[in-house]
Protein backbone atom coordinates (compact mmCIF):
# COMPACT_ATOMS: atom_id res chain seq x y z
CA UNK A 1 0.00 0.00 0.00
CA UNK A 2 1.50 3.12 -1.02
CA UNK A 3 1.56 6.05 1.99
CA UNK A 4 0.81 9.66 0.74
CA UNK A 5 4.55 11.43 1.51
CA UNK A 6 4.09 14.93 3.76
CA UNK A 7 6.52 16.31 1.74
CA UNK A 8 5.36 16.47 -1.47
CA UNK A 9 2.17 17.63 0.02
CA UNK A 10 0.05 14.61 -0.91
CA UNK A 11 -3.53 14.18 0.04
CA UNK A 12 -5.04 11.70 -1.99
CA UNK A 13 -9.01 12.21 -2.91
CA UNK A 14 -11.01 9.48 -2.15
CA UNK A 15 -14.24 10.31 -2.21
CA UNK A 16 -16.46 9.37 -5.36
CA UNK A 17 -18.89 11.93 -4.55
CA UNK A 18 -16.80 14.61 -5.30
CA UNK A 19 -15.42 13.15 -7.82
CA UNK A 20 -18.39 12.52 -9.43
CA UNK A 21 -19.26 16.60 -8.64
CA UNK A 22 -15.37 17.56 -9.63
CA UNK A 23 -16.43 15.63 -13.34
CA UNK A 24 -20.38 17.39 -13.49
CA UNK A 25 -18.53 20.87 -13.96
CA UNK A 26 -17.87 20.85 -17.67
CA UNK A 27 -18.46 17.71 -20.34
CA UNK A 28 -14.61 16.15 -21.35
CA UNK A 29 -15.83 13.55 -23.85
CA UNK A 30 -13.76 13.81 -26.62
CA UNK A 31 -11.82 16.47 -24.92
CA UNK A 32 -8.10 16.63 -24.40
CA UNK A 33 -7.22 16.63 -20.68
CA UNK A 34 -4.41 17.39 -18.14
CA UNK A 35 -4.54 16.14 -14.49
CA UNK A 36 -2.09 17.87 -12.25
CA UNK A 37 -1.07 15.44 -9.37
CA UNK A 38 -3.44 11.92 -9.96
CA UNK A 39 -1.74 10.48 -7.17
CA UNK A 40 -3.13 6.74 -6.79
CA UNK A 41 -5.64 7.53 -9.79
CA UNK A 42 -9.06 7.87 -8.33
CA UNK A 43 -9.59 10.83 -10.31
CA UNK A 44 -8.05 9.19 -13.48
CA UNK A 45 -10.33 6.25 -13.69
CA UNK A 46 -13.15 7.95 -13.57
CA UNK A 47 -11.78 10.49 -16.35
CA UNK A 48 -11.29 7.82 -18.26
CA UNK A 49 -14.63 6.42 -17.80
CA UNK A 50 -15.75 10.11 -19.02
CA UNK A 51 -14.53 9.06 -22.25
CA UNK A 52 -12.08 11.93 -23.07
CA UNK A 53 -9.95 12.17 -26.79
CA UNK A 54 -6.35 12.25 -24.68
CA UNK A 55 -5.84 12.05 -20.94
CA UNK A 56 -2.16 13.11 -19.44
CA UNK A 57 -1.01 13.51 -16.14
CA UNK A 58 1.72 14.79 -14.39
CA UNK A 59 3.06 13.16 -11.47
CA UNK A 60 6.51 13.52 -9.60
CA UNK A 61 6.77 10.79 -7.47
CA UNK A 62 7.96 7.83 -8.79
CA UNK A 63 6.85 5.24 -6.86
CA UNK A 64 2.88 6.51 -7.77
CA UNK A 65 4.23 6.67 -11.82
CA UNK A 66 5.29 2.87 -11.17
CA UNK A 67 1.42 2.41 -9.66
CA UNK A 68 -0.56 4.81 -12.59
CA UNK A 69 1.56 2.81 -14.94
CA UNK A 70 0.63 -0.57 -13.74
CA UNK A 71 -2.99 0.68 -13.39
CA UNK A 72 -3.96 2.45 -16.26
CA UNK A 73 -1.43 0.59 -18.82
CA UNK A 74 -1.09 2.85 -21.97
CA UNK A 75 -4.38 4.65 -21.82
CA UNK A 76 -2.71 7.38 -19.85
CA UNK A 77 0.44 9.06 -20.87
CA UNK A 78 2.31 10.06 -18.08
CA UNK A 79 4.73 12.81 -17.61
CA UNK A 80 7.53 12.13 -14.72
CA UNK A 81 8.17 15.55 -13.83
CA UNK A 82 7.86 18.41 -11.33
CA UNK A 83 5.12 20.51 -12.47
CA UNK A 84 7.24 23.63 -11.85
CA UNK A 85 9.88 22.39 -13.79
CA UNK A 86 7.52 21.65 -16.62
CA UNK A 87 6.72 24.00 -19.46
CA UNK A 88 3.06 23.98 -19.40
CA UNK A 89 2.94 25.43 -23.00
CA UNK A 90 4.26 22.62 -24.63
CA UNK A 91 2.47 19.92 -23.22
CA UNK A 92 0.45 19.64 -26.09
CA UNK A 93 -0.54 20.78 -29.24
CA UNK A 94 -4.07 21.16 -28.59
CA UNK A 95 -6.03 23.13 -25.86
CA UNK A 96 -5.70 21.30 -22.44
CA UNK A 97 -8.43 20.67 -19.87
CA UNK A 98 -6.57 20.58 -16.85
CA UNK A 99 -7.82 18.90 -13.20
CA UNK A 100 -5.64 19.26 -10.37
CA UNK A 101 -5.52 18.05 -6.77
CA UNK A 102 -2.44 19.98 -6.66
CA UNK A 103 0.11 19.85 -3.42
CA UNK A 104 -1.10 21.95 -0.75
CA UNK A 105 2.68 23.04 -0.40
CA UNK A 106 2.91 24.19 -4.13
CA UNK A 107 -0.44 25.23 -4.87
CA UNK A 108 0.13 29.01 -5.39
CA UNK A 109 3.67 28.66 -6.69
CA UNK A 110 1.44 26.71 -9.45
CA UNK A 111 -1.24 29.05 -10.03
CA UNK A 112 1.46 31.98 -10.56
CA UNK A 113 3.66 30.50 -12.75
CA UNK A 114 0.82 29.32 -15.58
CA UNK A 115 -0.81 32.78 -15.48
CA UNK A 116 2.40 34.89 -15.69
CA UNK A 117 3.72 32.80 -18.62
CA UNK A 118 0.49 32.87 -20.55
CA UNK A 119 1.66 34.68 -23.41
CA UNK A 120 -1.21 37.46 -24.71
CA UNK A 121 -3.95 35.76 -25.19
CA UNK A 122 -2.49 32.51 -25.93
CA UNK A 123 -4.22 30.15 -23.81
CA UNK A 124 -2.62 26.66 -23.65
CA UNK A 125 -5.94 25.56 -21.52
CA UNK A 126 -9.81 26.14 -21.78
CA UNK A 127 -10.71 25.83 -18.02
CA UNK A 128 -8.74 24.78 -14.94
CA UNK A 129 -10.73 23.07 -12.46
CA UNK A 130 -8.34 22.97 -9.69
CA UNK A 131 -8.27 22.05 -5.98
CA UNK A 132 -7.05 24.48 -3.05
CA UNK A 133 -7.22 24.68 0.71
CA UNK A 134 -10.25 26.62 1.55
CA UNK A 135 -7.74 29.36 3.14
CA UNK A 136 -5.82 30.22 -0.12
CA UNK A 137 -8.70 29.76 -2.18
CA UNK A 138 -10.75 32.08 -0.53
CA UNK A 139 -7.82 34.93 -1.18
CA UNK A 140 -8.05 33.33 -5.00
CA UNK A 141 -11.65 34.40 -5.36
CA UNK A 142 -11.69 37.64 -2.97
CA UNK A 143 -12.33 41.37 -4.24
CA UNK A 144 -10.95 44.27 -2.81
CA UNK A 145 -11.68 46.10 0.37
CA UNK A 146 -11.31 42.54 2.15
CA UNK A 147 -9.01 40.83 4.52
CA UNK A 148 -8.57 38.18 2.25
CA UNK A 149 -7.59 40.39 -0.83
CA UNK A 150 -3.99 40.35 -2.41
CA UNK A 151 -1.62 39.70 -4.58
CA UNK A 152 -3.16 36.37 -5.64
CA UNK A 153 -6.48 37.76 -5.78
CA UNK A 154 -5.14 40.48 -8.57
CA UNK A 155 -2.69 38.04 -10.38
CA UNK A 156 -5.41 35.16 -10.62
CA UNK A 157 -8.51 37.85 -11.57
CA UNK A 158 -6.23 39.23 -14.11
CA UNK A 159 -6.52 37.24 -17.48
CA UNK A 160 -9.06 34.66 -15.75
CA UNK A 161 -12.97 34.35 -14.78
CA UNK A 162 -12.59 32.33 -11.19
CA UNK A 163 -15.72 30.53 -10.16
CA UNK A 164 -16.11 28.69 -6.66
CA UNK A 165 -17.70 25.63 -7.22
CA UNK A 166 -17.93 24.08 -3.66
CA UNK A 167 -15.85 23.07 -0.54
CA UNK A 168 -14.67 19.60 0.42
CA UNK A 169 -14.38 17.97 3.95
CA UNK A 170 -10.93 16.38 5.39
CA UNK A 171 -13.03 13.19 5.45
CA UNK A 172 -12.91 13.34 1.20
CA UNK A 173 -9.30 12.44 1.29
CA UNK A 174 -6.36 10.08 2.49
CA UNK A 175 -4.93 11.23 4.35
CA UNK A 176 -6.74 13.40 6.12
CA UNK A 177 -5.83 17.16 5.72
CA UNK A 178 -6.22 19.65 8.84
CA UNK A 179 -8.34 21.88 6.83
CA UNK A 180 -11.14 21.79 4.22
CA UNK A 181 -10.61 22.32 0.46
CA UNK A 182 -12.44 24.02 -2.30
CA UNK A 183 -12.68 23.38 -5.88
CA UNK A 184 -12.35 26.87 -8.32
CA UNK A 185 -13.63 27.23 -12.09
CA UNK A 186 -10.67 28.83 -13.76
CA UNK A 187 -11.95 30.59 -17.78
CA UNK A 188 -9.44 32.29 -19.72
CA UNK A 189 -11.12 35.98 -20.21
CA UNK A 190 -11.74 37.02 -24.04
CA UNK A 191 -10.89 40.41 -22.67
CA UNK A 192 -8.63 41.46 -20.28
CA UNK A 193 -5.61 44.88 -19.40
CA UNK A 194 -2.69 44.32 -21.84
CA UNK A 195 1.02 44.62 -19.98
CA UNK A 196 4.32 43.62 -21.93
CA UNK A 197 5.75 42.18 -18.77
CA UNK A 198 3.55 40.04 -16.83
CA UNK A 199 6.98 40.06 -14.20
CA UNK A 200 5.69 43.91 -13.69
CA UNK A 201 2.57 43.36 -12.38
CA UNK A 202 4.13 40.38 -10.25
CA UNK A 203 6.41 43.03 -8.55
CA UNK A 204 4.39 45.80 -8.62
CA UNK A 205 1.91 43.77 -6.12
CA UNK A 206 4.68 42.43 -4.38
CA UNK A 207 5.58 45.52 -3.13
CA UNK A 208 2.65 47.21 -2.24
CA UNK A 209 1.44 44.37 -0.20
CA UNK A 210 5.02 43.94 2.04
CA UNK A 211 3.52 46.05 4.33
CA UNK A 212 -0.45 45.38 3.50
CA UNK A 213 -1.94 47.15 6.93
CA UNK A 214 0.03 50.49 6.04
CA UNK A 215 -0.67 53.61 3.49
CA UNK A 216 0.41 52.98 -0.13
CA UNK A 217 2.14 56.01 0.13
CA UNK A 218 5.84 54.56 0.86
CA UNK A 219 5.55 51.56 -1.98
CA UNK A 220 3.74 53.73 -4.14
CA UNK A 221 6.86 56.23 -3.99
CA UNK A 222 10.00 53.45 -4.08
CA UNK A 223 8.06 52.45 -7.68
CA UNK A 224 7.48 55.83 -9.10
CA UNK A 225 10.15 57.93 -7.49
CA UNK A 226 7.50 60.12 -5.92
CA UNK A 227 6.09 61.16 -8.96
CA UNK A 228 2.70 62.41 -8.33
CA UNK A 229 1.31 63.05 -11.90
CA UNK A 230 1.28 59.49 -11.75
CA UNK A 231 -1.13 58.98 -8.41
CA UNK A 232 -3.31 62.01 -10.03
CA UNK A 233 -3.76 60.51 -13.45
CA UNK A 234 -5.10 57.35 -12.22
CA UNK A 235 -7.01 58.88 -8.50
CA UNK A 236 -5.39 57.23 -6.30
CA UNK A 237 -5.42 58.24 -2.60
CA UNK A 238 -1.74 57.62 -0.97
CA UNK A 239 -3.32 57.04 2.33
CA UNK A 240 -5.50 53.88 1.50
CA UNK A 241 -4.05 50.89 2.11
CA UNK A 242 -3.16 48.09 -0.30
CA UNK A 243 -6.36 46.10 -0.24
CA UNK A 244 -8.56 49.51 -0.78
CA UNK A 245 -7.89 49.75 -4.55
CA UNK A 246 -9.33 47.27 -6.71
CA UNK A 247 -8.18 45.06 -9.77
CA UNK A 248 -7.87 47.42 -12.29
CA UNK A 249 -5.77 50.45 -10.35
CA UNK A 250 -2.97 48.04 -10.27
CA UNK A 251 -3.39 46.44 -13.96
CA UNK A 252 -2.44 50.10 -14.46
CA UNK A 253 -0.49 50.80 -12.02
CA UNK A 254 1.72 47.98 -13.67
CA UNK A 255 1.45 49.78 -17.12
CA UNK A 256 2.49 52.78 -15.92
CA UNK A 257 5.60 51.13 -14.47
CA UNK A 258 6.71 49.48 -17.60
CA UNK A 259 6.19 53.29 -19.16
CA UNK A 260 8.76 54.57 -16.68
CA UNK A 261 11.45 51.61 -17.65
CA UNK A 262 10.55 51.82 -21.25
Amino acid sequence: MIKAKKSLGQNFLIDQNIINQILSIVDIKNKNILEVGPGTGNLTSAILNNQPKKLIVIEKDCELVLLLKKTFDNKVKIINEDILKVNENSIDSQLLTVFGNLPYNISTEILCKWILNIKDQNFWFDYLILMFQKEVADRIVSDFNSKNYGRLSILANWKLDIKKIFDIKPSSFSPKPKIDSSVLFFKPKKIFFKLNNSKNLEKITRIFFMHRRKMIKKPFHQLFNKNPEIASKLNIDLNLRPQNLNFDTYYKLANEYEKLRS
